[in-house]
């Protein structure tokens, strides 16, 4: 890492003794035992002391040593609290018998898998070390029903032990990488078995939802400051907490999958890049479609039959076009195909359901019509849909996220192929291919369950 770790306008701020005092998730923190809370900066690094608890509020430290750690409990107007619990996961350490288990990070979806501190040396159950036992009265606020018991639930700080580069040298310890504020979305009891001795031991697992905020990566420790303050209740706590803590807290359990963390792939497309650039010939024709098939949307099922059959072939699939469906009843299928995998000589048949939504090229396509598709895909089938208009960003995350095999074909695809149908087939005449459409549609209907277009 160069120097801009420590030239960022938050790092300046700090420096002036201004407010907030933000870290983000990656931000690499100088860890030193003994340093001291004053100091912002170590060895060209943030120090982690000064950042979780400033000399200057003349509290401990926020320690690291163990896996699990948390400071002393707050006895406040409204109740006793944990104003924080601080997760140290240790990838190099994985596989030893101090860390036999290996912790699953996956920042970009929000999602850790976090094992305990229970050790194969370790008597009694899980519960029976100090760590664990964190975790566990943690746990039971986080599943908490009511709001009071989520206004005292602390906060899973996550870090892991990191690896950095000082005149050519790594430097195993003494660096930790911020992972994000968590909530405990899930905790059940396993049996793990130490790999060194084969022996088998009882431990607990938790599942861990990565908050995100809405202005920021990372959060305001200010927020943490206010938990470890007794003079605040743990309502006026929340003033720096992340909005998507403040969402929980409100919402409960259904507000996770709207707060958890996501880190948009390149895949996920901006709708302005899924529609044709104004004023070219392609917009002319995504206009047209439109326009011709407005009254008569039942039509454009076959249009995008024949669209998704050019798309498929085109990457070099054997597609074969099935049928349409009735219009009424179709439970989120429009149209049937399928593709042939493998040789001419040793392949297998795919099917292939498709959606067709001719809506105004403005308009976006949501994850619940989508997911009608989705719904009626078997193991093995694959999805494709069709749309004059655009896939909503949360419709293609969910589609990414839960690797739905589905294929996606907006308005701006749709108008390329479409120009490129009626130059191969009709002169380039485009409304003679869309009367086409028009005069073929009743034919094309078939009365048939969609696994028949194997047989075909």
């Amino acid at each position: 890492m160069d120097d801009k770790r420590v030239e960022s306008s938050w790092y300046d701020r700090a420096r002036l003794g201004n407010t907030p005092r933000h870290v983000f998730v990656h931000d690499e923190l100088r860890y030193a035992q003994r340093a001291n809370q004053r100091d912002v900066e170590l060895n060209g690094f943030i120090n982690y002391h000064w950042l979780t608890s400033p000399d200057a509020n003349g509290r401990p430290k926020v320690m690291l040593e163990a896996g699990i750690n948390a400071p002393s409990e707050v006895f406040g107007s409204d109740g006793q609290r944990r104003p924080l619990v601080a997760i140290r996961s240790s990838p190099w350490k994985a596989g030893h018998e101090s860390n036999p288990w290996h912790d699953e990070f996956d920042l970009d979806h929000g999602h850790v898998r976090y094992f305990g501190d229970h050790k194969p040396s370790t008597v009694g159950l899980p519960g029976a070390t100090k760590g664990n036992r964190l975790l566990l009265e943690a746990a039971r606020l986080h599943a908490g029903t009511t709001r009071q018991e989520r206004l005292l639930a602390p906060p899973l700080l996550l870090f892991r032990s990191t690896t950095v580069y000082r005149g050519g040298r790594a430097i195993v310890k003494g660096h930790v990488e911020f992972c994000g504020a968590a909530i405990i979305e899930r905790l059940e009891h396993v049996v793990q078995r130490d790999p060194e001795t084969g022996k088998s031991f009882p431990n607990i697992a938790l599942d861990l939802a990565v908050v995100a905020g809405r202005e920021i990566d990372g959060i305001d420790m200010r927020w943490i400051d206010d938990r470890r303050d007794p003079d605040l209740d743990s309502e006026t706590a929340l003033r720096y907490a992340p909005d998507s803590w403040v969402r929980w807290v409100k919402e409960g359990r259904v507000a996770i999958p709207g707060v958890r963390r996501r880190v948009l792939a390149s895949s996920v497309k901006a709708a302005k890049d899924q529609q044709p650039v104004p004023g070219t010939p392609d917009a002319d024709v995504l206009s047209t479609l439109y326009t011709f098939y407005d009254g008569r949307k039942h039509a454009f099922e076959l249009l995008a039959s024949q669209v998704a059959a050019e798309v498929l072939r085109e990457s070099g699939a054997r597609y074969k076009e099935g049928w349409l469906s009735r219009s009424s009843g179709d439970g989120g299928v429009d149209f049937i195909g399928r593709i042939d995998m493998g040789s001419l000589s040793a392949s297998t048949p795919v099917v292939v359901l498709g959606q067709a939504k001719c809506i105004q090229p403005t308009s976006s396509v949501s994850p619940e019509q989508v997911a009608r598709v989705v719904a009626r895909l078997r193991r093995g089938w694959i999805g494709v849909y069709v749309t004059t208009g655009s896939f909503s960003k949360q419709a293609q995350i969910e589609i990414i996220d839960d690797q739905y095999p589905v294929v996606l074909i907006a308005g701006k695809t749709l108008a390329t192929t479409v120009r490129r149908m009626a130059q191969a087939n009709y002169g380039g005449d485009l409304d003679a291919l869309l009367s086409a459409t028009i005069d073929g549609y009743a034919g094309a209907i078939t009365h048939r369950r969609p696994e028949e277009v194997i047989s075909m």
